[in-house]
């Protein structure tokens, strides 16, 4: 991609309506652009990274069986009503709508009920489980106070996941790959040092659940972390009890605020039976079958890497996330410049290689504005094409994430 080229601006200024900071570097290197409060339009730079982060848990959920569908973002009242979540009391944090026929919709905040229905179709023996669809979509949630930017959203990106099991030994199995699944997406994003498997609520049809959960100081989660142990448990269930089972004591923990970037939930047959999933077992009888279901927040992701990769000048983009690879910035008066045209030439040779790059190639431009650009925007790796260097034979090339730069022989870049 070529700068001048690009329809987004950087910003001189964070803006003044965003706290997070996150949501400031976001918008003021042009990833996101705001809507509204907790609603941002993903800019290309943003989708970029968007795409990346989507693209290795699609890796890790297709290692492990999963099957990439695209749900709606309408929905059935009637389902909802089956399972006793349709009521404001119980949910109250719907979008709502209706048809010109009057007949009530939702927008989508979770798939459980339309997912547990649409699997009536195909699943009616135990020969047909087990099954894992899964997809990655837009949701839509009610936020009485959205705030932290894209970490926490109105609309958002997400990927959710549910297994449909026979029993509760394939539903473990299935389980324990998906902790381990989610272990490796974290780690690949550049999170996997911050990010601990945390014990919460399992709610009525299991004693925990599992989130995971990222130290952060924008986080609005509170934490207790055994560093060594690499686990950590969720104020909300924080009881002399639980650590007696999780085997914990009170240093050797130690008080943290995190924000949730995914979850993993048995579900037991809470939907299943409600709305009529069964299936014939090996000796002929009727069984619900046996859920579970595994989120992470997308989008919350991009805020949350963005929050914890960055410095002062900006964001320092993790390589397998980042929008681009390589960022060449060229120092050049004319079109004709050597400069100019060096930089032209390792270019089409990076792309061509397949990578990733993003070329400053604007003549009018001073430098100083122009690294500041580069840095503000986070790219991994920097590559300045200038007269000065061009004498020896030489570019720049500077690490994002590294103080110094170094000089490189033009034709070993």
């Amino acid at each position: 991609m070529k700068y001048s080229k690009l329809f987004t601006k950087t910003l001189k200024d964070a803006p003044a309506d965003e706290q997070a900071r996150s949501a400031q570097l976001l918008i003021q290197a042009g990833f996101i652009h705001k809507e509204m409060a907790g609603v941002y339009t993903i800019l290309p730079l943003g989708l970029n990274v968007l795409n990346n982060i989507s693209n290795i848990i699609r890796e890790e959920m297709d290692e492990i069986g999963g099957q990439e569908l695209q749900s709606t973002a309408l929905q059935r009242k009637e389902l909802w009503e089956k399972t006793g979540r349709w009521d404001d009391e119980v949910v109250d944090n719907w979008f709502k709508t209706e048809l010109k026929n009057g007949s009530e919709l939702s927008l989508a905040f979770t798939h459980e009920e339309p997912m547990t229905d649409m699997m009536r179709s195909f699943i009616h023996s135990y020969k047909d489980l087990p099954a894992y669809p899964y997809d990655i979509r837009t949701v839509f949630r009610n936020e009485a106070r959205a705030k932290s930017g894209v970490m926490r959203g109105r609309e958002f990106f997400w990927k959710a996941l549910y297994s449909f099991s026979k029993d509760e030994k394939q539903h473990e199995e299935f389980y324990t790959k998906a902790t381990q699944a989610y272990r490796n997406i974290f780690r690949r994003v550049g999170l996997g040092d911050s990010t601990y498997l945390t014990f919460a609520s399992g709610g009525t049809f299991a004693k925990y659940s599992h989130e995971f959960q990222t130290l952060c100081e924008a986080g609005e989660d509170v934490i207790y972390l055994d560093k060594s142990k690499e686990i950590a448990v969720n104020k909300e269930v924080y009881t002399d009890e639980v650590l007696k089972d999780l085997g914990l004591s009170r240093g050797d923990l130690v008080e943290a605020k995190a924000v949730e970037v995914g979850n993993i939930f048995s579900l037991g047959d809470k939907f299943s039976k409600p709305i009529g999933l069964a299936f014939s077992d090996e000796n002929g009888d009727e069984k619900n079958v046996l859920m579970g279901c595994y989120g992470i927040g997308i989008s919350r992701l991009v805020g949350v890497i963005s929050e914890l990769c960055a410095d002062e000048s900006g964001i320092v983009w993790p390589e397998s996330v980042a929008p681009y690879k390589y960022h060449i910035v060229t120092i050049a008066r004319y079109e004709d410049d050597e400069s100019f045209q060096k930089s032209e030439e390792l270019y089409n040779r990076l792309v061509q290689r397949g990578d990733e790059v993003l070329w400053d190639e604007r003549i009018e431009t001073r430098p100083g504005e122009k690294f500041a650009d580069a840095d503000l925007i986070g790219c991994p790796i920097r590559i300045v094409v200038s007269p000065k260097t061009l004498e020896q034979g030489n570019v720049e090339v500077k690490l994002r994430k590294e103080k110094e730069s170094k000089l490189v022989e033009f034709d070993k870049v």
